[in-house]
């Protein structure tokens, strides 16, 4: 069990990083090619292959190579499953704080 931990941690710090997400979420409905991937996050060739190669090797993505072309896409639908979870939690984390923030202002303005 000790171990499950250890490969969940791995997974959650590979995905630690904005620009790894915006991969996950342009891969969402399908392959995608390098170069395609390069203009939808606007980021340098090279700065993507390294998320690439970093998200390869944690087994979240898979290659395939048609010809001058390498298409990624995600490994596990789950993946993506996970983050739209997670993206849930957090925005509703955000709408209370907002509420809250919008209670206190309004009882400031009562008191002041």
């Amino acid at each position: 069990m000790n171990e499950l931990f250890v490969l969940h941690a791995e997974i959650c710090k590979t995905l630690a990083n904005p620009k790894r997400l915006e991969i996950l979420n342009a891969l969402r409905h399908g392959e995608v090619s390098v170069a395609q991937l390069v203009r939808i996050l606007g980021l340098p060739k090279a700065n993507v292959s390294q998320h690439l190669a970093l998200l390869r090797s944690r087994g979240v993505v898979k290659a395939r190579r048609e010809g001058l072309n390498v298409y990624y896409r995600v490994a596990n639908p789950k993946i993506i499953r996970a983050c739209n979870l997670m993206r849930e939690v957090l925005t509703e984390h955000l709408d209370q704080s907002v509420r809250i923030t919008r209670k206190w202002e309004v009882a400031s303005r009562a008191v002041g």
